[in-house]
């Protein structure tokens, strides 16, 4: 029988590929849009992170999702510093979410709040795709835009505190593989993955519609 690290990675692959193969992603990882699509993508992770991190001390006691609460994967304070690099001291007031990255962020509270298996679901479709995927955008970044390798613009890429990617994606299976639920539950974790990357999916799509190329 599978492990249920395995189960969540098999059951969530085709959207994992949908999201990282959309229209948006792929035009902004081709080095086809600017810097503003760039920083417009940034913006919209804020709002995804906040949600994610806001409700973090609260659940670090949780029973099932305490466990992966982990300050070293936290990205608010990196993502804070690129958005102060790419829009400026006054990002704050400027910023704004996509009706989807709204109902994205809205989800991810209402588990925080709510059910924290299901929060576990959007920690590990977010912190694990940043420490995989998100490097292949760090590169791209760095190349098409001239940031600093690691440093303002991409620090939301990069772990400092996590000296051993691979070891750490190793532990954090660990503890989904440990993950305190019941079958029907596990499912529902499983489901709620598939959510997650919906709404991920959902916000590249927006993006695209707002940074599209003239055919």
């Amino acid at each position: 029988m599978d492990s249920f690290s395995t189960v969540i990675r098999t059951a969530s692959h085709e959207q994992h590929v949908e999201a990282e193969t959309s229209t948006f992603m792929s035009d902004l990882l081709g080095g086809r849009l600017g810097v503003d699509a760039y920083a417009r993508y940034t913006e919209q992770l804020w709002f995804v992170y906040e949600a994610l991190e806001a409700g973090a001390q609260r659940l670090a006691s949780d029973p099932v999702a305490g466990p992966f609460i982990q300050p070293e994967l936290f990205r608010l304070t990196a993502l804070e510093r690129d958005l102060a690099h790419l829009r400026g001291s006054h990002w704050r007031s400027e910023l704004s979410a996509l009706p989807a990255t709204r109902a994205y962020a809205d989800r991810v509270r209402e588990c925080a709040e709510q059910w924290p298996a299901g929060y576990i679901a959007h920690h590990y479709t977010r912190y694990l795709g940043d420490l995989s995927g998100g490097q292949i955008i760090r590169d791209k970044a760095e190349k098409t835009w001239g940031f600093t390798r690691k440093g303002d613009g991409v620090r939301f890429y990069v772990f400092e505190e996590i000296g051993n990617p691979a070891a750490f994606k190793r532990g954090y299976r660990e503890l989904l593989d440990a993950v305190r639920a019941d079958e029907l539950e596990k499912q529902r974790i499983v489901a709620e993955c598939k959510t997650a990357f919906a709404l991920n999916t959902g916000v590249f799509r927006a993006l695209g519609e707002e940074f599209r190329l003239s055919a």
